[in-house]
């Protein structure tokens, strides 16, 4: 079995952006897809981010080149986005959104 990412490490490290540990940055915005590539210190994640809500992480890859993506996830059972509180979830978003208008 070959080494990936677990929905927890992933949700692990969106938690401290949320919580103000981690900073993040949008690297890209894919309109036409509802796509956000961000960075967190090092680990690349792209997120289906549209319409202001976060609906799931689609692919994530940690600064040691280990990666997963939702079809990895969803063969075990969950994403890393359903993983966080609603708390952490708005906390997020807002700050998704704020980065958004920054980039646009």
């Amino acid at each position: 079995m070959s080494e990936f990412l677990s929905a927890r490490e992933v949700c692990q490290r969106l938690r401290e952006v949320a919580l103000g540990v981690l900073a993040f940055e949008i690297c890209e915005v894919i309109a036409e897809s509802g796509l956000t590539a961000v960075n967190i210190e090092g680990w690349h994640l792209l997120l289906d981010f549209a319409e202001g809500r976060l609906h799931q992480c689609e692919y994530a890859r940690s600064c040691a080149g280990v990666e997963a993506s939702l079809d990895t996830w969803q063969r075990y059972g969950t994403d890393p986005v359903s993983l966080l509180s609603t708390w952490e979830l708005a906390q997020i978003e807002r700050l998704l959104r704020e980065a958004n208008r920054v980039h646009a």
